[in-house]
């Protein structure tokens, strides 16, 4: 699989590396995973691991493998968690060790990941960490899901007759991402920007299925092919909302951690079904757009309710609620748009 996201981050200390490794607990979505790690001595490698797994819930301290070679521990969602370090095997026995461990369900990390002449198969993260300056430069590359491209969004939007307003929204939704995720990354807190880009993009690719439900928009016409289109594609997502019905057009072409993200950006879906970062700043930033403005969170919840009329009202107080707190967990000195 090629690289679908590449983050650098400027981290200043030790504490940066550990907070950093910590956030990416919350940007998981393939298991089985390969995390590899590389970079010199005193890079920070064992430091992002200990954050990495406090991040995912393992009690007790993790303790470097250089003698042991391997250590395993079980996060609280009872994933596995193998830590590896290849720092004093040949390639042949790096190689070997990590044979041995090939059957893995959960977490696999690997430090000293240089010493391998073949990377592992499979979804993998890698992660360089160096030292620069005072501190610690650290790339990661994520190639452990699929996202669909720019021309097939296009081409989607097209097949569906998505209205136009609906996808200027859906681009409103992206710009807003993009600052979020700019935001989250100077602060040394990891994220997907283009991951959280395209479940922007795609969010409400079938939105029309709950006008059919409920009233029609009064911002396109709709014409006889629109209905034609809409009323097949609710038949083939009968019972489902628009956002559980495009999490299921996501899934059906090989886009999970994509559907994942968009399945719960709906105000009906409990908070803890957020569960990555991902997730929550795309309930956020759609909560921050009126179809093509951006606004306050008030400003949203007003044309909330004047659009949906009066019995949306208890709903609109919730969205407000929910997005208001994930705004003070992840921006406490104050939104960057």
């Amino acid at each position: 699989m090629s690289i679908i996201d590449r983050i650098h981050q400027r981290l200043p200390n030790a504490e940066n590396t550990h907070f950093s490794g910590q956030s990416l607990a919350k940007t998981l979505y393939a298991f089985p995973v390969d995390i590899l790690l590389t970079g010199a001595l005193g890079a920070g490698k064992t430091t992002f691991l200990r954050g990495l797994a406090e991040g995912l819930g393992i009690a007790g301290p993790i303790v470097s493998p250089t003698f042991a070679l391997e250590q395993r521990y079980r996060t609280t969602d009872h994933t596995d968690f193998i830590h590896i370090d290849c720092y004093r095997l040949s390639n042949l026995q790096a190689e070997q060790l990590l044979h041995a461990s090939d059957d893995h369900t959960g977490i696999r990390c690997i430090e000293w990941a240089d010493r391998l002449t073949h990377l592992p198969d499979g979804d993998r993260i890698r992660i360089a960490l160096r030292e620069e300056g005072t501190g610690r430069a650290l790339t990661v590359d994520f190639e452990d899901v699929s996202l669909p491209t720019e021309e097939e969004i296009v081409q989607w939007r097209l097949e569906v007759r998505l209205p136009p307003h609906i996808a200027t929204h859906c681009d409103t939704v992206a710009r807003v991402c993009d600052a979020l995720s700019n935001n989250l990354l100077s602060r040394g807190i990891l994220v997907r920007p283009l991951l959280l880009r395209r479940a922007a993009q795609l969010h409400d690719l079938l939105r029309f299925i709950d006008f059919l439900a409920h009233a029609p928009t009064t911002r396109t016409t709709t014409t006889t092919a629109d209905e034609h289109v809409w009323n097949a594609l609710k038949a083939a997502y009968k019972g489902r909302h628009h956002e559980e019905a495009c999490a299921s057009f996501l899934r059906e072409r090989g886009y999970a951690a994509l559907a994942s993200i968009i399945a719960v950006h709906g105000v009906n879906t409990p908070t803890q079904k957020r569960r990555t970062i991902e997730q929550q700043l795309l309930y956020y930033a759609d909560k921050r757009a009126a179809l093509d403005t951006v606004v306050s969170l008030e400003g949203r919840v007003r044309d909330f309710i004047e659009r949906h009329g009066p019995s949306a009202t208890d709903h609109g107080r919730m969205m407000l609620r929910e997005a208001m707190v994930i705004e003070r967990q992840l921006f406490p000195d104050g939104p960057p748009i």
